[in-house]
């Protein structure tokens, strides 16, 4: 291990334990053989301390696709459905907000229903959500002193998947909600149809991403603090097996990821492809009630 990495025990359950899994390039996975947790080991000091975000990753969170692609009222349609369908009123803090999208729409679609703030500690991103009228607290999430402030629900949208300690964001989240708050968590999808084709070849195995969760590990992960009242897979992206499986196994660029995400976008919002999105619907329906989609998106109650 260099310099520059940052060696872990498994942050699911803490024994040092683990088994070669999966290597692409420098990224080499590990699996607990305590737990069967997935995660990157070592990882690069940029990612363990969150710097990257603030730095490296600016131009690609900020690029004007990626912009436009989150703030698209298509991007988040999947995680408003589940979200009201569970909370329909309160205060939400959003955990890893990045640009604020997610609660730009949430906010734009039901301005009285809700009060919104998001936090991150990437300076960049969260000067373009007050930008557009996202209010924001700013620096380590661990670290800030709510001063008493609670909430009624705490949303991770794709964000536990970079933490080197995800756990203490859950009980930080935990002891920041209301009595029977709701958490709201989106990760990919470990046991995806995806990942099953692709192995190595997939691009959301990549250094960013350093926790690689399944069902039972991201249900192990949760239980201590919250009861799981609704599970589900979901998002299904038939461009990017297409895209992967032709490609080798290696990091797919930030232009390149840009571009899918602005094609992505494009499809869904062209009406004349409506009878497809039905068919792709129904795909995606099917492979979520076995298990296989991209994703897997957990709704919990605070004990």
């Amino acid at each position: 291990m260099n310099a520059a990495a940052s060696y872990r025990v498994c942050p699911l359950c803490g024994q040092d334990k683990a088994q070669p899994h999966l290597q692409k390039g420098e990224l080499s996975l590990v699996r607990c053989r305590n737990c069967s947790m997935i995660y990157a080991n070592p990882v690069a000091q940029e990612l363990a301390t969150g710097s990257f975000y603030d730095q490296a990753g600016v131009p690609f969170y900020l690029s004007p696709a990626k912009v436009e692609s989150d703030y698209s009222p298509v991007r988040f349609e999947r995680e408003l459905r589940l979200f009201r369908s569970h909370c329909q009123k309160g205060e939400v803090l959003d955990v890893g907000c990045s640009t604020g999208a997610f609660l730009f729409q949430l906010k734009t679609r039901y301005p009285d229903q809700y009060s919104i703030v998001g936090t991150d500690v990437s300076g960049a991103p969260l000067d373009y959500a007050e930008s557009r009228g996202v209010p924001v607290i700013r620096g380590d999430f661990l670290s800030h002193d709510f001063a008493g402030r609670t909430f009624d629900v705490v949303t991770f949208w794709a964000v536990m998947e970079h933490l080197t300690e995800p756990k203490r964001f859950l009980e930080k989240a935990a002891s920041i909600l209301k009595p029977n708050g709701l958490c709201f968590i989106l990760v990919p999808n470990m046991s995806s149809l995806a990942v099953r084709i692709l192995g190595a070849k997939y691009r959301y195995i990549f250094p960013p991403h350093i926790n690689y969760f399944t069902k039972a590990t991201l249900s192990r992960f949760v239980e201590s603090q919250f009861n799981i009242i609704d599970f589900k897979s979901t998002h299904f992206n038939p461009l990017v097996i297409l895209k992967d499986f032709r490609g080798r196994a290696q990091e797919v660029s930030d232009a390149e990821r840009v571009d899918l995400l602005k094609r992505t976008t494009a499809y869904k919002q062209n009406p004349l492809l409506k009878p497809v999105k039905l068919l792709y619907r129904a795909t995606e329906n099917v492979l979520g009630s076995f298990g296989l989609a991209d994703n897997i998106a957990v709704v919990l109650r605070k004990k």
